[in-house]
């Protein structure tokens, strides 16, 4: 099978590494349900199947590689979805059943795939992936590094991140131009926010379209004047800041409005 550049492929050919991503997985048995994003010719989807503990399913954008893993998998065919996973509607699959999510994520959209789970993980306790390696550092960076950001502080606040290792582009068929990784995240169970959530990703995002800048020049449309110049606390950048201080900002911009 040819990869193709208009889905982001790039198949993995190391047998060793698939099988080290999918015993990355740590809450598959017990949720008992597991879904694969892009499976591809399988390479991973094998390692998956072999775990008789878990019940895999897959979501494949691509025409060719569904009749590629009909063909190799039968097993698996009932259980396989032909649909874009960002268009996937985990209820017509799963109910409100929980399962974790795993593979090797098309670099294209791995970012959209990132805020799918954000959006899901109610019902997804655990994700394993594979992104390009600059992607999966910015997930998993602390506050004050060099690629902190936004997706840094939106995936924190939810799930707990690892980087787990690195992948060499030689590992893959064609090889990209970037390093991999693989990462997991793991949701904070018994988590509450602790404010508006349209709200904090509001915040976050308008602190870091300008994160070179100080709070008391980003946060405006948030924050009456006369808090943004006296409060020291808005000399910060916005990449010095966890989570938390921004839900922190979440609660004070409520206070102002009382």
């Amino acid at each position: 099978m040819q990869a193709k550049k208009s889905y982001g492929q790039h198949f993995l050919k190391e047998d060793s590494i698939a099988g080290r991503i999918a015993d990355s997985l740590q809450l598959a048995g017990s949720t008992g349900l597991v879904l694969e994003i892009g499976p591809g010719t399988g390479m991973l989807t094998k390692h998956l199947l072999a775990h008789t503990d878990w019940t895999v399913y897959a979501v494949e954008a691509d025409r060719d590689m569904v009749a590629y893993l009909q063909q190799h998998y039968p097993d698996l065919s009932s259980r396989l979805v032909f649909k874009d996973f960002l268009d996937f509607q985990p209820a017509e699959v799963f109910g409100e059943r929980p399962f974790c999510l795993i593979g090797n994520f098309p670099y294209n959209i791995s970012t959209q795939i990132l805020f799918r789970l954000l959006d899901l993980r109610d019902q997804v306790p655990e994700m394993v992936g594979m992104f390009q390696k600059e992607v999966a550092d910015r997930i998993v960076s602390p506050p004050g590094g060099k690629v902190y950001g936004i997706t840094s502080v939106l995936a924190q606040a939810f799930y707990r991140t690892e980087y787990l290792f690195s992948v060499e582009p030689g590992s893959f068929i064609p090889p990209p131009k970037v390093r991999s990784a693989v990462i997991r995240l793991t949701r904070k169970e018994n988590f509450e926010l602790g404010c508006d959530e349209s709200l904090f990703r509001q915040m976050v995002k308008t602190a870091f379209n300008q994160r070179r800048k100080m709070l008391r020049n980003t946060l405006k449309p948030f924050f009456p004047a006369e808090i943004l110049m006296t409060d020291p606390f808005f000399e910060k950048r916005p990449e010095v800041l966890g989570w938390e201080e921004y839900v922190w900002l979440c609660q004070k911009v409520k206070q102002c409005k009382m």
